[in-house]
């Protein structure tokens, strides 16, 4: 356990709400991890394709971790300096702001049923967002509830439902009524210019959701208000807020235009900020909000989002029994020299970037009777590298400077295995930190910052530590030409 710092309100919290499960976690200024606690929450599957949370399960997930990381340190309120908050992007919940209740589930962000509505978009209405027309963001979602759950059409447009991805339902929650959002997850809606940074008022007519669901935009690095107290960390401010991918970017100190990191999550997220400047993409990729510190400029980035990564492996765990546990899947797989041929395309609710097929479908290919569990194993890892090679691929395309190296983080890069093959299939080194949990050191940094834990992004650069390097080695060609064959065979399941 860490012993108490002579000194008070040097200390930030973070909460980091991801798809899976819920954490706070508390560093000090130096940027190290001093104490964690985390709960899962139930996955909901209410018919293929479709993925929801109890948004109230969140909420009490939430208090538990908050008040359990300081009963695990011999830290109080008295030393947090600020509490920063990322969350799992795009996931949507509607709520009446009267009583607090959704008036639904959270849709996550992996949800597809919002296909048909897609459909019936232009993308050129779209382009000013930076993102492709997509059952993926949260806009969509927010359409279906209301054309779906009687009533709700007529209470929001009376004024008394909210909107909020995950961090603003947090946030209401935790001050009792300031409905925000930040400016990073108000871009994953479909429903914000990009180059204003504020909500287009002609999308959400084309949409038809009225602007009063809305929540204010707020920038990533600023005083939000204060916790109330629903348990510990009551008083505490909330300083800084960003989608859990933007949050990586910046706890990976990627602070300079031509940075990558890649997340390897339940999916792969893959950022490179480009600076002051929009870049667009040709070639599949995302524009997105890298960050916003306070009255600063906006930096942006090129994102390239992969569905199903992590959860695949969780998938052969808890739907197949292959696995006893996760961390199981390097074993079985290292015991092959190689996949034998099989490949798995992982395209449980469809494929997103570079691809944007929602009608792609999981396929497993090139079986034998020679294959065993532990094929499928390797053949489970290499097709998280093979969706990263084909993200990268299409950063190279559009911004015309290949990508030199990659910093990794997520809860899959302790595997030794996956990234050495993740190198060998790029070609350039993979960098993970010493830090692998960056989401929610990210949203530490945030809040720091704008209470002044932290003075200045040259601390933050100062702050990264590299763990280990895997260098690239020769790879065979074949094995990317066969994913890319496969890949093409989702398209027709």
């Amino acid at each position: 356990m860490a012993p108490r710092l002579p000194h008070k309100r040097t200390i930030v919290a973070a909460i980091d709400q991801g798809t899976t499960s819920t954490r706070c976690m508390l560093f000090d200024d130096h940027g190290h991890a001093l104490a964690t606690s985390q709960l899962e929450h139930k996955q909901i599957f209410p018919r293929p394709g479709w993925v929801e949370h109890d948004p109230m399960e969140i909420w009490a997930n939430t208090r538990r971790v908050m008040a359990d990381v300081l009963a695990r340190s011999e830290y109080t309120n008295d030393d947090i300096a600020a509490v920063g908050i990322t969350n799992q992007r795009e996931t949507t919940v509607v709520w009446d702001k009267h009583t607090g209740k959704p008036v639904y589930n959270a849709i996550v962000w992996q949800d597809t049923r919002t296909a048909e509505i897609c459909g019936e978009l232009e993308p050129e209405q779209f382009e000013r967002t930076g993102l492709p027309v997509s059952t993926y963001f949260s806009g969509p979602k927010i359409r279906w509830i209301l054309d779906n759950v009687p009533g709700t059409r007529e209470r929001a447009e009376a004024g008394d439902l909210l909107f909020g991805t995950i961090e603003s339902w947090l946030i209401w929650n935790l001050t009792k009524g300031t409905h925000v959002s930040d400016v990073t997850n108000a871009s994953r809606t479909m429903l914000m210019d990009l180059a204003t940074g504020q909500w287009d008022h002609e999308l959400c007519e084309v949409l038809g959701i009225p602007t009063a669901m809305l929540p204010k935009i707020v920038s990533n690095s600023e005083v939000i208000g204060k916790i109330r107290k629903v348990g510990n960390l009551d008083g505490v401010p909330i300083a800084g807020v960003l989608g859990d991918q933007q949050a990586a970017t910046f706890g990976q100190a990627c602070l300079e235009p031509g940075e990558v990191k890649n997340t390897y999550g339940t999916g792969n997220f893959l950022l490179m900020n480009t600076g002051t400047t929009i870049r667009s993409s040709e070639h599949g990729l995302i524009s997105t909000v890298c960050y916003k510190l306070g009255k600063e400029p906006t930096v942006f980035a090129l994102e390239g989002s992969i569905a199903v990564t992590g959860s695949l492996i969780q998938w052969l765990r808890d739907n197949l029994g292959l696995i006893a546990k996760a961390a199981d899947v390097e074993k079985l797989a290292a015991s092959v020299p190689d996949n034998g041929g099989c490949y798995i395309v992982p395209a449980f609710s469809g494929l997103l970037a570079p691809h944007w097929r929602p009608d792609a479908r999981g396929i497993i290919t090139g079986l034998t009777r020679f294959h065993t569990k532990a094929h499928f194993a390797r053949a489970a890892l290499e097709a998280v590298a093979y969706q990263t090679r084909e993200v990268v691929e299409a950063m190279n395309q559009d911004t015309g400077l290949p990508v030199a190296a990659l910093k990794a983080d997520g809860g899959m890069v302790g595997n030794q295995l996956l990234m050495q093959f993740q190198a060998d299939q790029l070609g350039v080194p993979v960098t993970v930190p010493a830090v692998t949990e960056t989401t929610a050191l990210g949203a530490a940094y945030a809040a720091g910052l704008a209470v002044g834990v932290y003075k200045s992004l040259s601390d933050i650069r100062t702050l990264w530590q590299e763990d280990v390097t895997y260098q690239p080695r020769p790879a065979d060609p074949a094995l990317f030409d066969g994913w890319q064959r496969a890949v093409r065979k989702s398209f027709e399941a």
